[in-house]
């Protein structure tokens, strides 16, 4: 009995070996990858000078005695110069010749800033530009000899799931190396409408910001820029600029020291299930405008609030937060074709694109004072100031307990077209309310703060006022 276990044991032993063998045959040789491929990532050290910032002077009323005497005191007084900041961040070369690509926030309002090579010597930068919007910065370096540079990978290639290797300066210790997989692609970021996020779960720190991302090939896919913490650490969530989104903003900034983006001119928002009910589709999908900016290209195309844009220049569009990217990725001045919904139709337009604004344009809203209705609601006419400027439609005094609170509606905002229909005033607004259909979702279109927003409203049933 016990001859005929030993070989059995032995070969469960040997399968657990050969099996093991295996899998580290198939684990990705990161040894390798960072011999060849670290010596093209830099470590960038910035500094700010320190500026002088004048005194504040304590309030001295002039009738005192003592007047002349602190006023001549403080103003004798020399100014405080304020502390030198200096920060650490990555970068990766990009061009033997000595262009450097980093993080835009790595470099901001910085007065001197040094790359430190591979081989531990170090070299002052030129700032080329630097696109806050994308959060890429360009660099040049003069150097005697050539630099060793990174390989650009091709963005159609790259999956979910796939191995990366991060690499850059965490907290300051230089070329530090960690590994993870791609989590997700095309990732929109609260503070980001322009950038598609790769997100991986390789460790990122304080430090990383712009250095490179690696895929197995040895090729950057990524530009390492944000994490997501509670803490302040990492805690699995990076997120990296795609180098196609990188390398288009450096070509601009070569070439002409900004970059261009093109602009629609509206504000959309997500088409969520009960919108897309109430808009009568068959599923959540496009951008829904809630507003369209005077004098925008989007006004010149005839594109009307409440369309729905679902094709961009021959793109589906899913999602609201995938038109931002799409537009902003077009030149200004070009022409292009775009489908929408309206009123269950589906229309082609062609609109030829703006350049983004520095500081994109938006609608003031009025909020500023009467009826309740089935829905909850007490509102009044709008302000007579906002009457003068054109404005139409209803200021929301009050949202108690009802279907439009539960639809999002509060107070201040204010109803300019309910189930597709403008509202004039709170008389026409009255007779409106009382025609909407019960048990089912109807689109209002409401102004908040700087921008509009649809929200979807049901009557309940049983409520047939």
């Amino acid at each position: 009995m016990l001859s005929l276990q030993k070989p059995l044991w032995l070969i469960a032993v040997l399968g657990l070996f050969w099996h093991n063998a295996l899998q580290a045959a198939d684990y990705p040789d990161f040894v390798t990858l960072v011999e060849k491929y670290s010596p093209a990532v830099v470590s960038i050290q910035t500094k700010s000078e320190p500026k002088a910032t004048p005194r504040n002077h304590p309030p001295i009323p002039e009738n005192s005695p003592f007047y002349d005497y602190f006023k001549r005191f403080f103003d004798e007084m020399p100014d405080r110069p304020s502390q030198p900041q200096t920060s650490v961040g990555s970068g990766f070369i990009i061009s033997s010749d000595g262009y450097v690509v980093t993080n835009a926030h790595v470099v901001e309002n910085m007065d001197s800033i040094t790359v430190g090579l591979n081989d531990r010597s170090e070299l002052p930068a030129e700032l080329i530009g630097k696109d806050s919007r994308s959060d890429v910065a360009l660099l040049k370096v003069k150097t005697s000899t050539p630099l060793p540079a990174v390989r650009i990978a091709d963005m159609r290639k790259v999956k979910v799931g796939q191995w990366v290797l991060a690499i850059g300066s965490p907290f300051g210790f230089e070329r530090s190396a960690t590994q993870g997989i791609i989590s997700a692609l095309g990732r929109n970021l609260p503070s980001d409408n322009y950038v598609p996020f790769i997100q991986t779960d390789a460790a990122v720190n304080p430090g990383n910001s712009g250095g490179p991302l690696f895929n197995l090939d040895g090729e950057v896919i990524g530009v390492n820029s944000q994490i997501y913490s509670r803490s302040g650490g990492y805690q699995g969530l990076s997120f990296a600029i795609p180098v196609d989104v990188a390398m288009d903003v450096v070509d601009q900034l070569k070439s002409g020291g900004k970059v261009s983006r093109g602009w629609l001119g509206v504000l959309i928002q997500e088409v969520t299930p009960e919108l897309a009910q109430s808009f009568n589709l068959d599923k959540p999908h496009g951008a829904l405008v809630g507003q369209v900016m005077a004098d925008s290209p989007a006004q010149t195309a005839g594109i009307k609030v409440g369309d729905i844009i679902v094709t961009f220049n021959g793109q589906p569009v899913q999602r609201s937060s995938e038109l931002p990217l799409m537009v902003g990725r077009t030149r200004p001045g070009i022409d292009v074709p775009l489908v929408v919904i309206r009123e269950g139709q589906e229309r082609s337009l062609s609109i030829r694109l703006g350049e983004l604004p520095e500081e994109p344009r938006t609608a003031q809203a009025i909020a500023e004072p009467p009826s309740r209705n089935r829905l909850g609601l007490r509102v009044a006419p709008l302000p007579a100031e906002a009457q003068k400027n054109g404005e139409q439609g209803v200021l929301v005094q009050e949202a108690s307990e009802g279907p439009a609170a539960t639809a999002g509606i509060r107070s201040g905002d204010i109803i300019t077209r309910i189930n597709n229909t403008a509202v004039s005033d709170p008389a026409q607004f009255a007779e409106l309310v009382k025609q909407l259909p019960v048990g089912r979702p109807v689109p209002v279109l409401v102004k908040r703060d700087n921008g509009a927003l649809f929200l979807a409203l049901t009557v309940p049933v049983g409520d047939a006022k």
